[in-house]
């Protein structure tokens, strides 16, 4: 399949959209601590997507245009800029 003409649409996880909406109602000084559960929630969602990456992989469905599990997140989630 020719992707050379595709947009790429980089999705937000579920822990970044909940942050983001969360610093709508947080104070300033509440921040710091935020985004330390943000990174150690992100690297959590990152792992279940990769094991869902790789769990549709070996069960036949082979829809992926990536190799990886890590290539599926980063494309999708753009989070190694």
């Amino acid at each position: 399949m020719d992707t050379s003409n595709k947009k790429e649409i980089v999705m937000k996880t579920a822990v970044d959209w909940l942050v983001d909406h969360l610093y709508l109602v947080i104070p300033n000084e509440e921040r710091n601590f935020l985004e330390g559960l943000r990174k150690e929630a992100l690297e959590k969602e990152k792992e279940q997507i990769k094991e869902a990456w790789y769990n549709g992989g070996i069960n036949g469905m082979g829809l992926f245009e990536t190799n990886t599990g890590e290539e599926y997140y980063d494309q999708k989630y753009n989070q190694n800029k």
